[in-house]
């Protein structure tokens, strides 16, 4: 890796009176080998730069997919920008030395890097692909003096230049705030581009504000240049690029947003505030108001690559509405600040750690008694809100005249994967206020339960419908326990005015009556799948007329029938030859989850679960077989059998008959020809004091109007009651955490949020997240130390991110209504950049990365856009003097960025081959950029010239 003599010679000459020549000695033995003496070396500056050389020519060697193999880091905010680093020492000093490159640098070689967002800072303000850093080991991590910038420079020239490397080499000067840099680049002939980066600050000439000022500095640096230029002749080339920002989306920029479309009588936008929060018309609005979570919007307009050749034509461009520019991009400003954020899931981590307090009692007054012995800790922690909020939120759970939703037959089944109560039920709504009375803390809970528990009893013992709640029905025991008690009570409060009514109608005669019964007793149409009459249910059969020969042979039977709901097709019965009728019966009792619970218990515990089944449901089967009875007098055990269980009536095969049969098998005519039927019970029912035939043989018969109804209301209604006033707390906790998250949930997926599939599908997720994490309260087996509790404290943590997601959605969704794809495609940025960072993590990681994706807006959408830029009015405090120009709708950019550059042919420079490609390729002599606003600018300058 030696150098050659003249090199060195070069390198002696440019070395300081100060640097000592060290003179090493060789105490090795001498080899066969010759040996020299490299004169080149002889200075601690000539080795600092062969040093530098070494680490150039391996990387050069290893290439950007070896250096990838080896390490290479990528830059965060580029997708495909890497960089090597290495350390190397001169004059007790200590440098790094960065290589950046791009992974793929064929892809787009040759073209210009203008307005790429994923650029870095040096590639942006010179123009350039690959290049090198090199910088000093401190605090700063720049150079403050001067000519030590200068001869870092030159030591980081001299080597790129013995290494042939093209490699642009930059060194960071001055103040780390003013991001300068020299450089310096070899562009392989006898051209050499210099680079310079400085910022102006606040000390701006008033004539660089404008273009027309910096167009006239671009041109300066050129003017007296030494190539070939005529200055009336030349054309520069310009770029520009502005930058604009919404104001903040607060309540006077709403009301400044509303008055002017409540003006003009139109709404481009489809924001829709009518109010001063942002989603007063979104799900969550009725239980907290969530802070905006995109913040405003910056809107990018670019101007592509044009030819300018007067100050008068910057002028013109400075007074140009940024709806000429040929693209516009928007990027998403979302909310920054992550303090305290108020939802949902705030509030249901509350009510995670009542769950895990509620096992410190017994009772749920022990959490407000005085006499409790933590009383004094819970009171000192948790407040109890005043008797005019309780009041208030009661009287909302207990509203009259609210109507119960028909949640128990709703087709989503995605919400009943969690045990708790739908949304619309009374204990639902009870959990979504608790979870904001108070807190939502222990004692809060336990106060507004008890006063809960006492309006339940008051609608119990005054006869008034249960709020929320379906009077009819069958119990659903998909829900929790307590939705099941509090349905099975508003049931029971409906059966009990029914019977109240029925007593004090009790007079008339008694056909009168058993008609009435009859009617009123139908709870469902559908029992045991039998038609009902289609005229006339008072217990007559139901008559038509191509049947009217069967019946012109009346027998007592037919008067005394009673509770007939109609006949059954083809069945005749055995001792007589009379049509089977079905009859009327009653509901089976409604059962909550523990009933069944406890007849399972009972049945195991009996061993013979056939019999004690049979006993248990003895009350039920009295009942159909009394209500069968009255309809069919002539009947006997065979023929309810026949009715009740086919499965229990063995048919005998008759060829004879079936061969005769015809198609129509319905056919009462047919059927009575084949009477009797022939066939007999199963072994099952033919035993010997079988208990269904002493059942038939001891029941009377009568209709079900007139039956002693299987459900008693009262009784059933005050065990209600007394469930709910000696719930354990713990076990009031465990289903308000599983209802709370459901209802929560099923309160956030009734946001608007356009078509956004991504958001659908984490709303379809978050249900059997929550079944899994949920499931272990259902076996009732939880404690305050349980590690269960931690993963309803993780499940939190989850509900939070999709909340989070559900809000961005939603405003971007209310902001951008009239341009759906913009929004459609914001958010799935802004989703693939959230979801990588979401987690179930208790401690909350910080992001420093900040979302910045950019969206071309399409031609018919920039309206939409533009409207969102409110003309300012004179009494804002953020307005100021405009300078800059470009203003859209009264508002100057933030920020202006300008590419000038000059390209040359330099035919005509005595320092190029008069032949060759070399004088025919178009180089880029010129270049300069500047960022900025109107007081505060950036200006980065490359200059190529002939050494």
């Amino acid at each position: 890796m030696a150098s050659s003599s003249g090199t060195g010679n070069k390198i002696l000459a440019d070395s300081t009176d100060e640097e000592h020549t060290e003179v090493e000695e060789d105490d090795e033995e001498e080899e066969t080998l010759e040996h020299f003496d490299d004169f080149t070396l002889a200075s601690s500056w000539e080795r600092f730069i062969s040093e530098i050389e070494g680490v150039c020519r391996l990387w050069m060697s290893d290439g950007p997919k070896n250096l990838l193999v080896k390490g290479a880091v990528l830059l965060e905010d580029s997708g495909n920008l890497y960089k090597v680093t290495s350390e190397t020492k001169y004059a007790l000093k200590t440098y790094c030395m960065e290589y950046y490159f791009e992974a793929n640098p064929a892809d787009d070689a040759g073209k210009p890097a203008n307005w790429k967002f994923d650029l870095h800072d040096l590639q942006l303000c010179f123009g350039v692909k690959e290049f090198l850093v090199i910088a000093p080991q401190s605090a700063s991590g720049v150079v403050l003096d001067a000519p030590e910038a200068s001869k870092l420079l030159s030591a980081v020239a001299i080597a790129l230049s013995n290494c042939s490397s093209l490699w642009p080499a930059f060194v960071p000067v001055h103040d780390p705030s003013r991001k300068a840099y020299i450089g310096i680049q070899n562009m392989g002939t006898v051209f050499t581009r210099r680079f310079e980066g400085d910022r102006i600050g606040s000390q701006v000439p008033i004539k660089l504000m404008h273009l027309e000022g910096l167009y006239e500095l671009f041109v300066s640096k050129f003017a007296y240049s030494t190539l070939d230029l005529s200055v009336h002749n030349f054309k520069v080339r310009i770029a520009m690029k502005l930058t604009f920002r919404t104001l903040p989306f607060d309540e006077d920029y709403m009301k400044d947003f509303d008055a002017k479309f409540t003006n003009s009588g139109e709404n481009l936008t489809g924001e829709t505030s009518n109010g001063t929060q942002w989603d007063d018309d979104c799900s969550w609005s009725e239980w907290y108001s969530a802070e905006d979570p995109v913040k405003g919007f910056e809107l990018t307009t670019i101007w592509s690559e044009k030819m300018v050749e007067s100050s008068m034509e910057m002028a013109e461009l400075e007074n140009a509405s940024p709806h000429e520019a040929e693209k516009w991009l928007i990027a998403l400003r979302p909310e920054g600040s992550k303090e305290s954020r108020i939802g949902f899931a705030s509030q249901l981590h509350y009510l995670v750690d009542a769950l895990q307090v509620s096992f410190e009692a017994h009772f749920i007054e022990d959490f407000v008694s005085a006499e409790n012995p933590g009383s004094d800790n819970l009171k000192s922690s948790m407040v109890i809100p005043s008797p005019t909020v309780r009041d208030r939120v009661l009287k909302e759970l207990f509203i009259e005249g609210v109507q119960f939703s028909d949640f128990s037959d709703g087709g989503d089944k995605t919400p009943r994967a969690v045990k708790g109560a739908p949304l619309e039920s009374l204990f639902a709504q009870f959990c979504l206020h608790s979870l904001w009375f108070g807190n939502c803390n222990i004692r809060a809970i336990s106060v507004l339960w008890i006063e809960f528990v006492r309006e339940v009893r008051w609608c119990w013992e005054e006869s008034q419908p249960l709020p929320r709640m379906p009077p009819h029905g069958s119990i659903d025991l998909t829900t929790c326990l307590i939705n099941q008690k509090l349905q099975m009570l508003a049931i029971c409060i409906e059966r009990k005015c029914q019977l109240n009514e029925d007593y004090q109608d009790c007079i008339g005669s008694v056909d009168h009556i058993d008609s009435m019964s009859e009617e009123e007793s139908v709870i469902g149409d559908d029992v045991l799948n039998i038609q009902p009459p289609s005229e006339n249910i008072s217990g007559k059969v139901d008559r038509k007329p191509e049947d009217a020969d069967l019946f012109n042979d009346k027998k007592s039977s037919d008067f005394s029938r009673r509770g007939s709901a109609g006949i059954v097709d083809s069945m005749m019965l055995l001792k007589s030859h009379q049509s089977m009728h079905a009859p009327y019966t009653q509901e089976p009792p409604l059962m909550t989850e523990d009933m069944h619970e406890e007849r399972m218990q009972a049945v195991e515990a009996f061993g013979d679960s056939f019999n004690f089944s049979a006993q248990l449901e003895k009350d039920i089967l009295t009942s159909d077989m009394s209500a069968f009875k009255a309809a069919n007098p002539d009947a006997i055990f065979e023929d309810f059998i026949r009715w009740h269980s086919p499965g229990d009536w063995e048919a005998d095969d008759d060829p004879a008959s079936s061969g005769s049969t015809s198609s129509n098998d319905l056919d009462i005519n047919k059927s009575k020809d084949s009477w009797p039927p022939r066939g007999r019970l199963s072994k099952r029912m033919s035993e010997h004091g079988n208990l269904w035939r002493k059942i038939w043989n001891s029941s009377p018969a009568l209709p079900a109007s007139e039956q002693k109804p299987l459900l008693d209301p009262n009784r059933e209604g005050e065990k209600v009651l007394h469930y709910l006033e000696t719930l354990k707390p713990h076990q009031l906790l465990e289903q308000m955490v599983s209802t709370s998250f459901r209802a929560a949930a099923d309160t956030l997926s009734q946001t608007s949020y356009g078509e956004l599939k991504q958001m659908e599908t984490k709303i379809q997720q978050l249900y059997p997240t929550m079944a899994s994490a949920l499931r272990p309260l259902q076996v009732n087996r939880l404690s305050a130390d349980s590690e269960t509790i931690e993963d309803f404290r993780r499940l939190c943590v989850v509900f939070e991110h999709v909340e989070k997601l559900l809000t961005v959605a939603a405003s971007l969704h209310r902001k951008l209504i009239r341009a759906p794809r913009l929004s459609r495609e914001i958010f799935n940025d802004y989703y693939n950049f959230y979801i990588p960072t979401m987690g179930t993590s208790l401690i909350e990681e910080v992001v420093e990365k900040e979302f910045d994706k950019k969206q071309e807006v399409r031609e018919h959408e920039r309206e939409v856009l533009s409207n969102m830029f409110v003309p300012p009015t004179a009494n804002q405090s953020w307005r100021k003097v405009l300078s800059m120009g470009n203003l859209l709708n009264g508002h100057e950019p933030i920020l202006r960025e300008i590419i000038f550059s000059l390209r040359d042919r330099v035919s005509g420079n005595h320092y190029a081959a008069r032949s060759g490609s070399v004088s025919q390729q178009e180089i880029e002599t010129y270049r300069m950029y500047i960022c900025g606003t109107s007081n505060d600018l950036r200006v980065a300058l490359s200059v190529v010239s002939c050494d």
